[in-house]
């Protein structure tokens, strides 16, 4: 596949017009957050130690309960995956997005430029007519990405430039495209230079978040990939958040390598500069139940990994950010993976999986260009050779594009968490940050779930579905396929209606 323009590199992500909002609360009782140990609890030579950032957890009396829990399962979740984790490395809240902000908001911390400006996300400063933000620097995006990751970074006040995607997948930079975005960053006055506040010889001066597996492209990104792309923020004093929520959904898990960054960088002069992240809901990919969510965050073991945690965790203490006790147990059991959590994770990624490779069928017929999904929940189309036959029944945009999909596939089947407008699953690619003129949109795996009644959670999902099942013998799913594949013959079909 030839390489996909997501228009100029460094850019400000334009078009976006829904974005998640941060989890500011779970249904219970919340209680405030704390740190767990004392900032620089680890040395600087890398070994172990406490990041000092566990949030505390509420129950109905308001006793902190539940935190060490919380945090112990996910160090060994982290542990079964490469990374060496101990409890006080870990900062938990309800939700991976509140967790983004509070990192961010930790970070700008460490440059001491927020002291100055008495604000955790630094001043805004006027320079040559630009509205920029001093010291800790930009925060840089791949495009597309996830929705909620520039609403965290605006909130803090915080430059937002994303970077186009690089042919392979989605979810990181192009490494070089990066590099000439951070260099224009630094040219505009939004991102630390060498030996500035906020440069590369003290620290970080701007943060890269990055998806090692996307959910939104449904890709995952090639290792030899990920290194170049690490090396080339490690280069330029980035630090990194990983958000690696979806990384257990390969569709393929033998054929799929999913390497985070913490994994890549470890034992190297960098490897204090990841943060990762994980997030649980009753959407996501081990489903809590209804009201329940959760989030956690690995901080490095070092002792500027240990300086952010202890700074996330006084962030989220301000805001009281709090998992209720149902969320705490319910993250808890998640984490722990045990043989059940595992089997029901697993068959819903083989559901999933079979719902993209049948959605990637339908998009590439229709005349789309489309990464083959290895990942999550999703496929991001592109619409863009087929621009003529479009442009003649009046769409030339992505917002044109998601209101004609829209109107086709609305009405046959109920909304489901995650859709976009009209409960169809398809958001335009101007809603994950790309470009708003390019003809490109996200399908979810939902649209193939068959119509059902307006009950359907993912608890309703089948119970088993085994390696070689035929999606189309589940009830429904033949019907809503038909229905996808009708709506994109008749759209692309070259007629102007």
């Amino acid at each position: 596949m030839g390489r996909i323009d997501h228009g100029p590199a460094g850019g400000s992500e334009g078009g976006q017009r829904a974005g998640d909002a941060a989890p500011t609360g779970t249904t219970g009782t919340t209680g405030t957050a704390g740190t767990a140990g004392a900032a620089g609890a680890a040395g600087a030579s890398g070994t172990a130690g406490t990041a000092g950032a566990g949030g505390a957890v509420a129950d109905d009396t308001g006793t902190d309960t539940g935190t060490d829990t919380v945090r112990s399962a996910a160090a060994g979740y982290w542990e079964r995956r490469g990374m060496p984790t101990v409890p006080g490395q870990v900062a938990v809240a309800p939700g991976s997005s509140l967790l983004l902000l509070a990192v961010l908001a930790a970070q700008s911390a460490q440059s001491g430029e927020d002291e100055q400006a008495g604000e955790a996300g630094g001043a805004l400063r006027t320079a040559a007519g630009r509205r920029t933000v001093p010291g800790p620097g930009a925060v840089f995006l791949p495009r597309p990405c996830s929705r909620r990751y520039a609403r965290q970074a605006r909130l803090l006040g915080r430059a937002v430039h994303t970077v186009p995607v690089p042919v392979e997948c989605g979810g990181v930079p192009d490494p070089f495209a990066l590099l000439e975005a951070v260099r224009r960053a630094r040219t505009r006055g939004t991102a630390g230079r060498p030996g500035e506040p906020g440069g590369r010889e003290q620290g970080p001066s701007g943060v890269l978040v990055l998806s090692v597996a996307d959910d939104v492209t449904g890709t995952t990104v090639p290792p030899e990939l990920l290194h170049e792309v690490c090396e080339a923020a490690a280069e330029e004093g980035l630090l990194l958040v990983s958000d690696e929520t979806w990384r257990d959904t390969s569709h393929r898990p033998h054929d799929t390598v999913v390497v985070s960054p913490a994994e890549m960088l470890h034992g190297s002069a960098h490897a204090d500069a990841v943060v990762v992240l994980t997030g649980l809901n009753p959407a996501g990919p081990v489903p809590l139940p209804p009201g329940a969510a959760a989030g956690a965050a690995r901080f490095p073991a070092t002792g500027r990994g240990a300086r952010i945690g202890a700074r996330t965790g006084e962030v989220l203490a301000a805001l009281g950010a709090g998992l209720s006790r149902a969320s705490a147990a319910a993250a808890a059991a998640a984490l722990a993976e045990s043989a059940e959590v595992r089997e029901r994770r697993d068959a819903a990624t083989r559901l999933h999986g079979a719902r993209a490779d049948a959605l990637h069928r339908a998009v590439t017929a229709a005349g789309a260009v489309c990464r083959p999904p290895h990942v999550g929940r999703g496929v991001y189309a592109d619409f863009e050779q087929l621009r003529s036959r479009l442009a003649a029944r009046g769409i030339r945009d992505a917002p044109a594009l998601e209101a004609e999909l829209v109107r086709g596939l609305a009405g046959h089947r109920p909304p489901r968490a995650g859709d976009g407008p009209g409960g169809t699953g398809v958001l335009g690619g101007h809603r994950f940050g790309d470009d708003p003129h390019a003809l490109r949109v996200r399908l979810a795996t939902d649209l193939l779930a068959g119509a059902r009644g307006s009950g359907h959670t993912p608890e309703t999902e089948p119970a088993a579905f085994p390696e070689g099942a035929d999606l189309l013998e589940l009830p429904g799913a033949a019907q809503a396929l038909t229905q996808v594949q009708s709506v994109l013959a008749d759209l692309t079909d070259g007629s102007s209606h």
